[in-house]
């Protein structure tokens, strides 16, 4: 199942609300916290589109950056055992632990255009 919405090349997360009977979520990749909501799935689709573009025009008019930046380091929290396989793997496909860890996440990014 697909829990995002897209548009002008920002992502918003959807969840549903049972108790309250309402769809809901939040822009992705922003410094900023902002939620949306709706009744029906079209609600929660105009909502997010609205502030979306009103995230734009703000951050346009206080002359900051519209998207959250990253540092392009983070870490990565996997067992010893497969830590292990992949500085193996490294070794024997002669790179570095980092370019072979790089290149696997490059082959398994899908961008949703």
């Amino acid at each position: 199942m697909n829990n995002i919405l897209t548009y002008n090349g920002f992502i918003g997360s959807v969840h549903f609300s049972a108790e309250d009977n309402v769809f809901f979520g939040k822009i992705e990749e922003i410094n900023d916290l902002i939620t949306f909501e709706g009744s029906t799935v079209q609600e929660l689709k105009d909502a997010f589109y609205f502030m979306v573009d009103e995230h734009i025009k703000d951050c346009k008019s206080d002359n900051i950056p519209v998207k959250k930046s990253y540092k392009g380091t983070f870490n990565v929290r996997i067992t010893p055992e497969l830590h292990r396989k992949a500085a193996v793997s490294a070794k024997m496909h002669g790179t570095t632990l980092n370019n072979f860890v790089k290149k696997a996440i490059e082959n398994s990014i899908e961008y949703a255009h």
